[in-house]
């Protein structure tokens, strides 16, 4: 083994080049304030490693992308612990680098001969911000997309060239696949390979002109690299790691939203904390001014900055230095913060995040279920959802009359009062109870506000079924359990399955002569009457699409039809929009604790 290790000096002078490096003189000696560079050459090294291992398992195309990151959140091993730890690592590293910078400003280690050192490091904060924002978009959510779209329409401002620039990084008028490939070809290429050639120019240069020792320090003895300052960087980055993990762990891991849909606008679209307090600080700028806010202040600001090292020559420019520095990052924390509590205080942004939650877990509900994810893609996959998509398309189409629980199907209630039946539970046992019980078929939870609130129905409601005798509303109950029973409702189904005598029974008393709905409905054999709708599949999905697509079909309401539009004969709503309001209504939709219907 020694021979083999002469023999590689020999070839490579490995020894000396370690000597130089492990055994550089520390002038006054190793100190704590000197870790933050070597805890951020960590926090790269660890990104770069872990971004590596997320590589291997990403889908750069905007149809499977999401696909991939919740593949690797919640089925690669310890992928989930991976990402997180990219995630969090990447916002330790602006807070390192901002504190470095810091340091280096409070030290003055940023005047001559160390002026492009300086310069190196402001750059670098740049690029890692990019990194940052560049990497936000990848997993394809609904909160990276939107975030970008209106971190890029910031630099849409840039004069004259900004409309270009956003097209340029976009890949033209539209966000789509080849804006999210030239956001992975910066994240996973340009950007890295500059902040390593950065680094190596950063520490060559630090070699070169040494640290810049404190006055109090210039006193003490000298000391060495290794160990006394590696074991304290050493140190730093084990409680920088540690750190990493206790927020990973926390949290359990970095947040997957549901997929990015254009379509759907997210009202809680907002940048990350790093660059919250620009978005707070665009709000003080009126209509057609954002330009002065996004690009003019923080380009000037920049360029003072940049200019601190000749600055620093004069007689008071050190302390106007750190000055002008300790206020800009106490501006920046306000505005972060002022942009913290408006939103928590804005009902909107908290409704938009609260519905966005659910639908994030929702997806990863759906992904997790045995049908999966289609090779559409997870938006496809969230579009086909029956109790995401079935509220939507029931508050846009059919909320004008009908009520869910109430409301208007997610929550809101329509200024207009409700002129027909409160669907929420239709074919339920507890739904036909309700429209049979004499004190609420007449309410607006039923008839009320239509033209058969003193139809045959009511009327048989409210004079017949009121003087019932506890045998015939005893029967009533098992025909109630027979009619619910047509429609085959998932969360019913078994039920029905253990009181099948009870449902025959009931099948049998439609047509007694107490109760009689023979008289004005056909019953599967039982055909006397055909005034009201036809009962046999009563509740299913066939006769619900049915009543959708046309409700003035003789088997439904035929010309005693009230206002209900014929959503299929008219193309009001696709046959796949139909199916998606009834799935929704008759609860049939993937369960994660059933892995499917």
């Amino acid at each position: 083994m020694r021979g083999m290790l002469e023999w590689l000096d020999n070839r490579t002078g490995y020894r000396a080049l370690l000597q130089g490096v492990l055994y550089e003189r520390i002038p006054g000696g190793a100190r704590w304030r000197y870790i933050w560079g070597s805890t951020l050459v960590f926090a790269m090294v660890v990104q770069l490693i872990t971004g590596v291992v997320l590589w291997s398992a990403y889908s750069a195309n905007a149809q499977g992308a999401w696909e991939s990151v919740w593949f690797i959140q919640n089925q690669m091993t310890g992928g989930w612990l991976v990402r997180g730890i990219h995630h969090y690592m990447a916002q330790v590293t602006i807070v390192l680098l901002v504190l470095h910078l810091m340091q280096v400003l409070i030290d003055g280690a940023y005047r001559a001969p160390r002026e492009v050192n300086f310069w190196f490091g402001l750059i670098l904060l740049q690029l890692v911000l990019g990194l940052s924002l560049t990497g936000y978009l990848l997993p394809w959510d609904q909160k990276g997309y939107w975030a970008t779209k209106v971190a890029t329409s910031i630099a849409s401002m840039t004069p004259v060239v900004g409309p270009g620039l956003q097209q340029l990084l976009v890949g033209g008028s539209e966000y789509g696949h080849l804006t999210l490939t030239r956001f992975f070809v910066l994240h996973a290429g340009i950007l890295p390979a500059a902040v390593a050639l950065l680094i190596v120019g950063h520490i060559y240069l630090f070699r070169r002109h040494g640290v810049t020792v404190p006055k109090r320090a210039r006193e003490k003895p000298d000391g060495y690299f290794w160990p006394e300052q590696v074991l304290r960087d050493g140190v730093a980055s084990l409680i920088v790691m540690a750190t990493v993990l206790g927020l990973v762990l926390w949290s359990g891991g970095a947040h997957l939203g549901a997929p990015a849909d254009p379509a759907e606008p997210y009202a809680a679209a907002r940048p990350e904390w790093y660059f919250l307090f620009l978005f707070q600080w665009l709000k003080y700028f009126p209509a057609g001014w954002e330009v002065i806010g996004a690009q003019v202040i923080p380009g000037l600001v920049l360029a003072l900055v940049a200019a601190m090292p000749v600055i620093g020559g004069w007689k008071y420019g050190h302390r106007f230095n750190v000055g002008v520095a300790t206020a800009l990052l106490a501006g920046i924390v306000m505005l972060t913060w002022q942009a913290r509590v408006q939103d928590s205080t804005d009902p909107e942004f908290v409704s938009a995040q609260a519905e966005a939650e659910v639908m994030a877990e929702r997806s990863s509900e759906l992904a997790a279920a045995l049908s999966g994810i289609p090779v559409e893609g997870g938006l496809a996959m969230l579009r086909a959802d029956p109790l995401t998509q079935g509220p939507r398309i029931f508050e846009a189409n059919c909320s004008q009359c009908h009520r869910f629980e109430g409301h208007d199907g997610l929550g809101g209630q329509p200024s207009d009062p409700a002129s027909a039946s409160d669907l929420a539970g239709f074919g339920t046992r507890a739904w036909l109870a309700g429209l049979l019980d004499p004190e609420r078929v007449a309410t607006d939870e039923y008839f009320g506000g239509t033209d058969h609130v003193n139809g045959r129905m009511s009327r048989f409601v409210r004079r017949g079924v009121a003087r019932f005798s506890p045998e015939a509303r005893s029967n009533l109950t098992k025909v109630i359990m027979a009619v619910s029973a047509e429609g085959s409702l998932p969360l019913q189904v078994e039920q029905d399955a253990v009181q099948q005598a009870e449902i025959e029974e009931g099948r049998a008393l439609m047509s007694s002569e107490e109760i009689n709905c023979t008289r004005c409905h056909t019953f599967r054999d039982q055909t006397d009457g055909d005034v009201g709708p036809v009962l046999t599949g009563w509740g299913s999905r066939d006769w619900m699409l049915g009543m959708l697509h046309d409700p003035t079909e003789e088997r439904f309401y035929g010309g005693d039809n009230d206002r209900m539009p014929s959503f299929g004969t008219e193309k009001i709503l696709t046959e796949e929009e139909m199916g998606l309001v009834v799935d929704w209504l008759r609860s049939d939709w993937v369960r994660q604790d059933s892995q499917g219907h």
